[in-house]
């Protein structure tokens, strides 16, 4: 029997073609298809046609859209620092726990992998107006806070949420990052009688400069590309305080029966989203050497 040999550059090509062919079916097509539709009109039916810029200029005209991404800015302000400030607590914590340490991030990771139909049920209960958070603020303090129906609470509420999705994942890169610091350094801090928020910000955040920088990238993210909480909890109002592009694009989509359009305000959506992210990394971003 004759023996078939293969080079090792012949098998590598066989291994990467597999790859390829995987990116050209779920993400080269897409693409291709998403660009196509950005310049043509069509309805789910028939061939598309054609109509050059008519598409980005009726976008740019919508004033529906350009609320959801200013609602995008106002998430983010609320959280970022949200996220950033509990994250930093879970990984503070996690790294001073001596016993039960996987058991504890193996629960907040449980959050991450939930499904978001699910836990936005649940929230939409925990923060009605006459559900148990609200009855526990009557009883205690005489209050009740109208979390989903003031546009000012509610785009805050749809971020608490969000930030309990991420907080154990967020939390375990900061993680890496703090236990990735020589413990010599804080030996020299100490030496130098340098104290504790002292040390928190000239040292372990500095040297966290890599994950804290992972962490708002993430956000940044997370925050253009968020729909089932406010499409579930809030269909997008009060007043559409909380409609994001993700649910305008859906409804122009699907029930309109624009898909270019839809295609038209996701490439827009991905260009806000890549330049946030290139202006924070060109602001904060660090190249931090440990020698």
């Amino acid at each position: 029997m004759r023996r078939i040999r293969i080079s090792d550059a012949s098998l590598g090509g066989l291994l990467a073609s597999s790859w390829l062919g995987y990116s050209v079916l779920f993400w080269f097509y897409p693409f291709a298809w998403l660009v196509i539709l950005s310049v043509t009109q069509w309805q789910f039916i028939g061939t598309p046609r054609f109509n050059g810029l008519y598409n980005f200029i009726g976008v740019m005209q919508d004033e529906l859209f350009w609320t959801s991404m200013l609602n995008v800015l106002r998430f983010l302000l609320y959280y970022i620092p949200i996220v950033l400030v509990a994250s930093l607590l879970f990984a503070a914590g996690l790294k001073r726990i001596k016993y039960g340490k996987g058991f504890i991030a193996l629960s907040f990771l449980l959050a991450n992998v939930s499904s978001g139909v699910a836990y936005s049920i649940v929230f939409s209960k925990l923060f009605s107006e006459y559900g148990p958070i609200n009855n526990l603020l009557r009883e205690w303090f005489g209050f009740a806070i109208p979390w989903f129906t003031n546009p000012d609470c509610a785009m805050l509420s749809i971020a608490l949420i969000v930030t309990w999705k991420f907080v154990g994942y967020y939390g375990l890169i900061l993680y890496s990052g703090m236990m990735a610091i020589p413990k010599d350094i804080y030996s020299a801090a100490t030496l130098d009688k340098t104290g504790a928020f002292k040390q928190l910000y000239a040292v372990t955040l500095p040297m966290m400069n890599a994950q804290i920088i992972m962490v708002l990238v993430l956000a940044i993210t997370v925050a253009f590309g968020i729909f089932t909480e406010p499409y579930l909890i809030t269909g997008g109002g009060p007043l559409n305080s909380t409609t994001t592009p993700m649910v305008v694009m859906y409804e122009v989509a699907f029930q309109n029966m624009k898909p270019s359009w839809a295609a038209t305000m996701s490439i827009i959506v991905a260009l806000c989203s890549f330049a946030l992210i290139w202006i924070l990394r060109r602001l904060f971003e660090k190249n931090i050497e440990i020698v």
